[in-house]
């Protein structure tokens, strides 16, 4: 068996889709998941500020860091953008100081995807409260980014059970002319399997929350960007971010 290349994943006490994160994952690439501590609160505002808690955050980061892995993600798009853009940098900062060799949030990771997609006017489809998506959007007018329409579930329990369908209606009513992109929020909202077809359909890119957490620290593992790409690749390449990242 050839040596694995090790990622850590640091997620909220709630995530229930380390499945979904695997499937971006090659045979080569190894996930190393750790969670931080419950909270019994539903998903919004206060949950996620409460989610920033460094001390949780630096103990899950040692956690796996006996097994050396060679980047970590913050699997978590809402507790990394409810404090805005210094909050994302101080949570990557904090598993950098905690040991991690190299260090991204899912929501850092979300503006590296947008500026390799040259994508400057996007839509939001999230499965949150309109608070939390109000504060999606903040965050990315932030970061120099126009959202011109926003779709929401009003969703703050059991986000893992939203099934298929009413994802991809959720992007198609989020979805506008306008936009150059459709990002769908939520580390644990399942996208995987109708990404590719929206693209196809709406004849644009389409991101989510552990997408661009997987292609992030893919990237930043080694795996993605340089001169070669493992043969054992899933169907990601029919994905336009992963599309852009895989040599040929």
């Amino acid at each position: 068996m050839n040596a694995q290349i090790g990622i850590g994943m640091v997620c909220p006490f709630d995530m229930a889709l380390d499945r979904e994160l695997w499937r971006w994952m090659p045979e080569s690439v190894s996930l190393y998941f750790t969670r931080t501590g419950y909270i019994d609160a539903p998903v919004d505002v206060e949950l996620c500020r409460d989610l920033n808690n460094h001390a949780e955050i630096s103990a899950a980061v040692r956690a796996v860091s006996s097994v050396a892995p060679r980047a970590f993600g913050y699997a978590c798009a809402s507790g990394s953008f409810v404090y805005g853009m210094a909050g994302a940098m101080e949570i990557s900062n904090c598993m950098l100081a905690a040991g991690a060799e190299r260090a991204v949030t899912t929501s850092e990771a979300l503006i590296r995807a947008l500026n390799t997609m040259n994508v400057g006017t996007l839509a939001v489809a999230t499965p949150y409260t309109a608070a939390l998506t109000g504060l999606l959007c903040d965050f990315l007018a932030e970061s120099g980014r126009n959202v011109v329409a926003q779709a929401g579930l009003g969703r703050d329990h059991e986000i893992w059970a939203i099934p298929y369908h009413v994802t991809a209606d959720l992007i198609r009513a989020a979805n506008h002319p306008d936009a150059d992109a459709v990002f769908v929020s939520c580390t644990n909202l399942w996208t995987y399997d109708i990404l590719a077809d929206l693209e196809s359909e709406l004849g644009k890119p389409v991101l989510s929350a552990n997408q661009v957490t997987a292609w992030a620290t893919l990237c930043d593992a080694g795996v993605l960007g340089g001169e070669t790409t493992p043969a054992d690749w899933p169907t990601t390449h029919a994905q336009s971010l992963f599309a852009r990242s895989i040599a040929a």
